[in-house]
């Protein structure tokens, strides 16, 4: 299927005036398809040719001003329009459309639970055409006008207001201008809870099966919808642009949430069916915060082409954290960010594929290219690029800056030169050189810090590797005389990287530790001083405040990645510090890591178990500490972490038996699954123990549950039938194909898999090839073999990259997962592993 350029999108954005759509759907035709017709409206500024997209089962008839056009000069996804004369247009399309199970175009799924199916839209960046026939290109907006034939008992949801206007036949309030791929429908017997803020219709929905979840989270939800609302309306002078807000909660969805203009839809996870933490919690209100921000700027204000795509992600990103610190309970927002969020950014950054967060426009010439930047450069960094912009230009000016971009492009289409022009129009600084700087470069910057320090007096000189200029806080501690564990504030002072002039003497003697980029409002790596180093893994848990213990965790976090700090020494950290640890997002964000990577990839075979004893000692240490009940967060992080790393059948047998872990919590669904997966990769249970739990828990998670369980069944049978479930079958959904990807590869089980290894780079690209972006993307992060770090995987990646018939989407995450091995590789040699 060709993609679309940049140069075609720009020549048909000359010729073509697209007024409006009218769309009427039948959702009623059976499981495999659905009708649609669609109207467009458009005026041709010059005689000439274009063409329209739609991929679908059957086009049934074309008509362009009343006169008929062939149905077999649809080519692939393109429907030629010749000869198209100068002035208004019709275009009018019949066609039957297929239901998708990868998430893309119209996603169809049907609830084990009960039996109910649910139907959605994600037409991001050129699934539109899935759907109906487009002009399918973000600068070409129009009015939307839909109608929906649904079968009985279903809701239909939609960008505008929708109404039921006769038995099963539904019509949403036409929109106001849009892009293509902003348009959404979901539809199916939806469980909603309704209610109105500021004189417009807000709702939640969810799948029937899910209503008792919602209904214990909704005024949670609602709350924070409220009160992120009110401050949007206080911070733009643009008024909320779109007539209602619903937020609907969609099974298999492929992303976190997708910011639909009055219909934001997330993935069904977030609607907890077991218990989570508070972090989890801020999570969510994070996402409903970001799609929030999306209103304005991704739906009001659209970018022209997908190079700008940044301008969405990263504003959003930051707004969303900010917001949500500003107007709910969760007023730590950044520590989350900080070790959980922005190690994307820094892993990204680092790799091959790294990109400016934003690109050059040649640098993404069509569709495919602009897919692979939606990663932790465009989310992450980019957030991390504005908070360091509002650090330095301030937070008055930066809004001032947003407001007159609002106003100037308000349901129109904007550049990113446009944004930095109308960001100067409310300061005097120079915002220009600031975005060639930050926005147009690649890499992170690092800080390597020199103190000299004699008697009373010492200075710090921060050595810059890279670019861009910083605003940063440094933060200086001594040690607590009363407490030798503890540390306390001296001082926190701004300095400029690079700096200005020589470091002034500072008195007060040799700090114990001083750390750079404290509160991180910059974007950098940073280093510490040996004193500063040595007091950080001896008492880095006694720093008093949790986001400078955050910037310290990523500092360890660098140093073992690039080699400099042992494996054994960063778990030894994480052994010492954790149990200690108060803050819940902290040991949310730096125990998987340790797990997954430090003692998952960069410790050898022959220290894991060791290094899954201290994560063992460590989260036994959490669970006594916890055990007065105080910090349930903190308990549940640390049963989670201690179920991964178990080796040994007991306790997890006994739990499972008994439902519960001694003294808390109960065993509810996700963590009897986690425990079942545990114990089949240490092949302590069995096909029919997984049957027993399904029928326990037939939902859609515990479907999945099941299958990531018997993926992991070290069986050679076992791994035969999920890797034909996988590569051999085009059956699975997006969802199951994950899940099943998940349970496969087992660093325990080597024996049993390691003759899939050359298999995965042959049957990756074929599956690809057949099954589109969405699951290329699942196969290349899920069922790539992380667990084989050895020079055989890398050479067999690196061929498999020479080939020419690798899916883009593929493509891009093999490279990724290539370098994330050959680092593991160099963190092994540099210290042995240990």
């Amino acid at each position: 299927m060709p993609v679309l350029t940049r140069d075609e999108a720009q020549t048909r954005a000359r010729i073509l005036d697209v007024r409006r759509y009218e769309i009427a759907l039948d959702l009623t035709t059976g499981e495999d398809t659905f009708d649609s017709r669609t109207v467009i409206t458009f005026a041709a500024a010059a005689d000439g040719d274009t063409f329209v997209e739609l991929i679908p089962a059957e086009l049934r008839s074309v008509t362009l001003d009343g006169a008929p056009l062939d149905p077999a000069d649809l080519v692939d996804n393109r429907l030629p329009l010749r000869g198209l004369a100068a002035g208004e247009h019709e275009l009018r399309v019949d066609a039957s459309m297929r239901y998708s199970r990868t998430g893309e175009g119209m996603h169809r799924f049907t609830d084990p639970s009960d039996g109910e199916s649910y139907v959605y839209t994600q037409l991001f960046m050129e699934d539109v055409q899935r759907v109906f026939a487009a002009f399918d290109q973000p600068d070409l907006k129009a009015e939307f006008a839909l109608t929906v034939r649904a079968p009985k008992g279903w809701t239909v949801l939609a960008n505008g207001v929708t109404e039921q206007v006769a038995a099963g036949e539904w019509r949403a309030a036409p929109t106001p201008p849009l892009s293509t791929y902003l348009v959404a429908v979901a539809a199916g017997p939806w469980h909603s809870v309704r209610t109105e803020h500021r004189g417009l219709p807000f709702g939640l929905h969810c799948r029937r099966s899910l209503a008792p979840y919602l209904d214990a989270d909704a005024d949670e939800l609602l709350d924070i919808t409220r009160a992120c609302f009110d401050r949007y309306e206080e911070k733009f002078t643009e008024p909320y642009p779109f007539d209602s807000y619903d937020q609907a909660f969609v099974p298999e969805f492929n992303a976190g949430a997708m910011e639909n203009p009055g219909l934001v839809t997330f993935r069904d996870d977030f609607v907890y069916r077991s218990a989570v933490t508070d972090t989890e919690r801020q999570i969510r209100g994070m996402v409903v915060a970001h799609e929030m921000a999306h209103m304005w700027f991704g739906d009001l204000v659209t970018l022209k082409w997908w190079d700008d795509i940044w301008l969405n992600e990263s504003f959003a990103e930051y707004m969303g954290y900010q917001t949500l610190s500003e107007a709910t309970r969760f007023t730590d927002t950044w520590v989350d960010f900080a070790v959980a969020r922005k190690p994307w950014g820094y892993d990204a950054d680092q790799r091959p594929s790294t990109h400016p967060v934003a690109p050059d426009p040649d640098a993404v010439p069509d569709t495919a290219s602009a897919m692979l930047n939606f990663d932790g450069i465009s989310y992450a960094k980019g957030a991390s690029a504005l908070r360091q912009l509002v650090a330095w230009l301030g937070e008055k000016d930066f809004l001032a800056g947003i407001n007159a971009h609002f106003a100037r492009h308000r349901f129109g289409n904007a550049t990113l030169a446009d944004f930095i022009d109308n960001l100067a129009s409310a300061t005097d600084r120079d915002v220009h050189g600031w975005a060639r700087s930050w926005l147009r470069t690649t890499g992170v910057d690092a800080f390597t810090p020199t103190v000299t320090h004699g008697g009373r007096e010492w200075s710090l000189s921060l050595e810059r590797d890279g670019s861009r200029p910083h605003r940063v806080a440094v933060g200086v501690f001594d040690r607590d005389l009363s407490d030798g564990k503890a540390l306390v504030l001296r001082e926190r002072y701004e300095t400029d990287v690079p700096e200005q002039e020589a470091p002034a003497a500072r008195d007060g003697g040799r700090p114990a530790l001083i750390v750079p980029n404290d509160h991180d409002l910059t974007y950098a790596k940073i280093r510490l001083d040996a004193v500063s180093q040595e007091t950080v893994l001896t008492s880095l848990s006694g720093v008093p405040d949790p986001l400078t213990r955050a910037v310290l965790w990523n500092a360890l976090r660098d140093m073992v990645r690039d080699g400099d700090l042992a494996p054994s020494a960063f778990l030894a950290a994480a052994r010492a510090h954790l149990p200690a640890e108060s803050d819940l997002a902290l040991v949310s964000g730096v125990l998987p890591f340790a797990s997954a990577v430090v003692a998952g990839r960069y410790t050898p075979p022959d220290g894991r178990g060791a290094a899954l004893a201290v994560l063992d000692t460590l989260c036994q240490d959490v669970i006594r500490r916890t055990e007065d009940g105080s910090h349930p967060g903190l308990r549940l992080v640390a049963v989670r972490g201690l179920i991964d790393a178990a080796t040994q059948p007991e306790p997890l047998a006994t739990w499972l038996e008994q439902g519960a872990v001694p003294g808390g919590p109960e065993l509810d669904p996700e963590l009897r699954w986690r425990v079942l997966c545990r114990l089949a990769v240490l092949g302590a249970t069995d096909e029919d123990a997984i049957a027993a739990e399904l029928r326990r828990d037939p939902s859609a998670t515990g479907r999945e549950g099941a299958a990531r369980c018997r993926a992991a069944l070290p069986d050679p049978a076992a791994k035969r039938a999920a890797w034909d479930a996988m590569f051999g079958s085009d059956e699975l959904s997006n969802y199951l194909f994950t899940a099943t990807a998940q349970g496969f590869w087992q660093p325990e089980q080597d024996a049993v898999v390691h003759t899939y290894v050359p298999r995965f780079f042959e049957d990756a690209v074929a599956l690809a090839a057949r099954r589109g972006p969405a699951i290329a993307e699942a196969a290349g992060r899920y069922a790539f073999p992380v667990y084989a770090v050895d020079e055989d995987t890398l050479r067999l990646g690196e061929r498999c990259l020479e080939r020419t018939d690798v899916l883009p989407a593929l493509r891009r995450r093999l490279v990724d997962q290539l370098d994330d091995l050959e680092r593991a590789l160099r963190v092994r040699r540099s210290v042995g592993g240990g």
